[in-house]
């Protein structure tokens, strides 16, 4: 509230929207977007500058609130920065065909920046050597923790050995991360960007939507739901983990897993 007083922003309350791994608020009366993450994370002003470059080549992305300079603020040990805020609009489900549409627009956009960042495959060794760490996730059984790390070592291998196209991707392209706004679909939250195929974005969103990407691979594709799948579920089991009913889900996800491996006799040790 003070660093969006301090830039001439009229701020009387805070309401906070989310908080998991970063804090999201709403700023009013001004009607600001606060993300605010630990400077250890060291991701905000990449954040920053990428959602520039894609706004400037037309991509559905959020934007920074044009009042105010476009950087990262800094106080307490956390960087701040500040949003434009999009009212939801009604209706809030968004059809297959018109996400699909505005996943392919974003991946449009991001084929011809050149970004450093991670390879999937970077973000998959993340949660392998989470989920190898016991005391990191000293919740989770013996035969869990098995099944999580030889399912992210494996696909791992398959997917990452294909050796098909790759592209910066969004890496989290899920529903909570797109905004239906009065300026149409938005993707929000870009520090989890990688390079990869782009089934790998996919396999964040609801089955239908890969039913109306263009030229999707869908042996791909079902591979990495399951991988993607075991990455979040890696992530639940983490100690210090604030996804609010987490631990919950990580145990329902892990039959998940189990179901679709059976299901579409995927090998792992091959």
């Amino acid at each position: 509230m003070s660093i969006a007083s301090s830039l001439d922003l009229r701020v009387d309350d805070a309401i906070v929207l989310h908080n998991s791994n970063k804090l999201t608020v709403r700023l009013l009366p001004c009607d600001v977007l606060a993300r605010v993450a630990p400077v250890a994370h060291r991701i905000a002003q990449f954040e920053v500058d990428l959602a520039r470059r894609l706004a400037g080549v037309g991509c559905p992305v959020a934007a920074l609130d044009p009042r105010v300079e476009p950087r990262v603020h800094g106080r307490d040990g956390f960087e701040v920065t500040l949003w434009t805020y999009y009212a939801p609009v009604t209706p809030r489900e968004v059809a297959p065909a018109d996400y699909a549409d505005a996943l392919e627009r974003l991946h449009v956009g991001m084929r011809n920046l050149d970004v450093p960042t991670l390879h999937f495959t970077d973000r998959v060794e993340q949660a392998r050597q989470l989920v190898a760490d016991r005391d990191r996730t000293p919740a989770l059984a013996d035969a869990d923790r098995k099944l999580l790390g030889d399912t992210l070592q494996g696909l791992r291998r398959v997917i990452g050995g294909r050796g098909g196209a790759e592209q910066l991707l969004h890496g989290e392209p899920h529903p909570g991360n797109l905004l239906t706004t009065a300026d149409g679909l938005l993707f929000i939250d870009l520090e989890t960007c990688c390079r990869g195929p782009v089934e790998f974005d996919l396999a964040h969103a609801p089955e239908e939507v890969g039913e109306h990407y263009p030229g999707v691979d869908h042996d791909l594709l079902r591979e990495c739901r399951i991988l993607v799948l075991a990455m979040i579920t890696a992530w639940r089991w983490d100690r210090e983990d604030q996804f609010p009913d987490g631990r919950r889900m990580g145990t329902e996800w892990l039959g998940r897993i189990r179901a679709a491996l059976d299901r579409h006799g995927v090998d792992l040790h091959g």
